[in-house]
């Protein structure tokens, strides 16, 4: 079990670090991908060796798979948007679009 949450960890640290420094969108989106893939290899690798329930962890693995796509077609769209707007998908483009 300790080589499924040192692989967890590690792909989460990589993701967290892509979200901390990248300054283009679909980098960020990118490394929040990773990140939740690290979160599912956690579900089921703790479901597969501590629960008592056969497919909790996969039943909550499939669900942030959904939401993982749900907020990528979210996160494309807003980038698709940006880029027509201003021509790139730079996050300081962003501080454009505050009220």
């Amino acid at each position: 079990m300790h080589h499924y949450l040192y692989l967890a960890a590690i792909l989460f640290a990589i993701g967290t670090f892509g979200v901390i420094t990248r300054r283009n969108v679909i980098g960020i989106l990118m490394s929040l991908e990773l990140m939740f893939n690290a979160v599912n290899i956690n579900l089921v690798a703790f479901n597969k060796f501590v629960a008592t329930e056969p497919l909790a962890g996969q039943l909550f693995a499939i669900f942030i798979v959904v939401v993982a796509a749900a907020e990528a077609t979210v996160g494309l769209a807003i980038v698709l948007l940006v880029y027509r707007n201003w021509r790139g998908i730079e996050t300081e483009n962003f501080s454009v679009m505050k009220w």
